[in-house]
């Protein structure tokens, strides 16, 4: 039988190339936008977490509600997404939808929900760890999450792994380790032997449930029925956020935190004005880092943002110089370039088998079907 190609099956294939090139160009700043995001909240985030415990606050559960109750900064976009496609029954981003509210299925709502419960116990991990460790010894704890991430990645996304990613993995996780050769006699005044010892475990915790949370969400996006879009990624923060939210104020509630709210801000040390805008800026750039953190992953992949997370605990410990006069070794300063180093050698691995995927999706989309006349 001769075979033969239809009229119009090559068109049909170049349209779609170039639509998949497109999209992929237009996602480009949107990674950026995402990665700058990740980068303020996780440098700056637990600088304004123990700014607040350094200053006479004392509520585990309130700074765990602040590193995700900034989740309604997100109701604006998302109001103006539905907007859009209400008017013109597609996604912002071009894609045909059914009418309603939300965009997610059922079972990325689900998803989502147990993402958040597992978010806010990790952020009262996170809150006691802070409570009792200077900033430099909570980000090195906090660092061997990329650990963590490539392990449950390998397990969970079955993410690749090079040698390149490997040695990325080793050097950054070396580089974090080493930062903490100082950190050894540094306990805060007026914090116990038992307390110093808890807040290392449940940083060490905080970092383990981090490292399980990323290829989880990576997962939850992967087995999406349809199109995923940015708007999806809007969604599921704000499901993440709210049901973190709600799962701490529970906890606020239990140890009756909002009624001691008054009476911290009046012995803050900063002044009551500084304690709500301390609040109001911690909730802000934690939002950052959680919408950073899960753009991230839609537009690349978990274990990338885990090394984006990893290789800004020097910068972390730079401010922590600065704003809290911890002292910064010459070991600290090695430290420093080795994690840079191991930031390099992923994407020296990571660009080239980019390149690769690449041309071998585009290659396959010219394969058109044999079709019997």
């Amino acid at each position: 039988m001769e075979m033969e190609i239809p009229a119009n099956a090559w068109q049909w294939q170049r349209q779609w190339h170039h639509l998949r090139s497109a999209a992929a160009a237009a996602a480009k700043p949107l990674l950026v936008v995402n990665f700058l995001l990740l980068a303020v909240g996780t440098a700056c985030g637990p600088l304004l977490l123990r700014l607040y415990f350094v200053h006479g606050g004392t509520r585990k559960w309130l700074s765990s509600l602040l590193q995700t109750a900034g989740w309604p900064l997100l109701l604006l976009p998302l109001c103006a997404s539905f907007y859009s496609r209400s008017r013109r029954g597609r996604s912002p981003e071009g894609v045909a939808v059914a009418g309603g509210v939300l965009l997610m299925t059922p079972r990325l709502l689900a998803a989502s929900v147990v993402v958040g419960l597992m978010t806010g116990a990790d952020n009262l991990l996170y809150a006691y760890g802070q409570a009792y460790l200077p900033v430099s010894t909570s980000s090195i704890l906090i660092s061997t999450q990329l650990a963590f991430t490539a392990a449950f990645a390998l397990l969970l996304v079955r993410h690749r792994f090079t040698a390149s990613t490997v040695n990325a993995v080793v050097l950054l996780t070396v580089g974090a380790a080493m930062l903490g050769m100082d950190s050894g006699g540094d306990r805060p005044t007026g914090v116990s032997g038992g307390h110093y010892a808890a807040g290392f475990g449940t940083t060490l915790g905080a970092a383990a449930l981090y490292g399980l949370m990323l290829p989880v969400m990576e997962l939850s996006q992967a087995s999406h029925d349809g199109a995923l879009t940015y708007t999806h990624v809007l969604e599921m923060q704000v499901v993440i956020g709210l049901t973190a939210t709600a799962f701490c104020a529970v906890g606020m509630l239990v140890n009756n935190d909002f009624q001691a709210i008054l009476g911290e801000a009046r012995e803050f040390e900063l002044g009551q004005a500084g304690y709500y805008l301390l609040l109001v800026g911690t909730a802000v750039v934690f939002q950052c880092f959680c919408l950073g953190a899960i753009g991230a992953i839609f537009y690349s992949s978990a274990l990338l943002a885990g090394v984006i997370i990893t290789v800004l605990i020097p910068v972390t410990e730079v401010l922590a110089v600065v704003f809290f006069h911890e002292p910064f070794s010459s070991t600290k300063g090695v430290a420093l370039g080795i994690s840079l180093w191991g930031l390099a050698s992923y994407f020296y691995g990571e660009v080239p088998n980019k390149a690769l995927d690449t041309a071998e999706q585009q290659s396959s989309l010219y394969d058109v079907p044999d079709c019997e006349n």
